[in-house]
């Protein structure tokens, strides 16, 4: 073995000095102070004030009584007449919030299932963060995650297929 070959390559970008971090700048300092004096419980009332909000416009606009010969607002279904993933999601959450569970399954189902998950994620993440409960958090594995896309993905589809039951899903 000669003394040539005894040595590693080096990479390219590891080859030389080590990395250093560039300088502190003025925004880094101000973001790190800013998140280092904020109380634990803000960003769960953040959040729970974007859900109100966003819960309050939807019983505001109210979407169901939307006629049936208005323009749609989804651009995938004016441009293709065919309802995209989320088509029905406003109106199923307004339908939840008047305790008609079968009008906001019928609206969008899938949205309708993972409701009462989101619901008890949040509660979980928020007391723990805020009050230190100790709720049993739910594992969100990447195959957790692929088998809810696919399962939209489906009710995509079977929504819009023209002939029943499926057209009972048809918003």
């Amino acid at each position: 073995m000669t003394e040539a070959s005894a040595v590693p390559p080096q990479h390219p970008f590891t080859a030389g000095d080590p990395f250093t971090p560039p300088p502190v700048d003025r925004i880094t300092r101000f973001t790190d102070w800013v998140r280092t004096h904020t109380p634990v419980w803000l960003a769960p009332l953040a959040a729970l004030g974007c859900i109100g909000a966003a819960l309050g416009y939807t019983l505001w606009a109210n979407p169901a009584q939307v006629g049936a010969d208005a323009t749609p607002s989804c651009l995938v279904k004016l441009l293709t007449g065919f309802d995209c993933p989320g088509c029905g999601g406003t109106r199923a959450a307004w339908y939840l919030m008047q305790g008609d569970l079968p009008a906001a399954a019928r609206h969008h189902l899938v949205f309708v299932f993972l409701v009462p998950f989101l619901v008890y994620m949040y509660v979980a993440w928020a007391g723990n963060l805020t009050f230190k409960w100790k709720l049993p958090q739910l594992k969100v594995t990447p195959q957790t995650v692929v088998w809810v896309l696919v399962a939209w993905g489906v009710f995509m589809v079977l929504r819009n297929l023209p002939w029943a039951p499926f057209t009972y899903f048809f918003v």
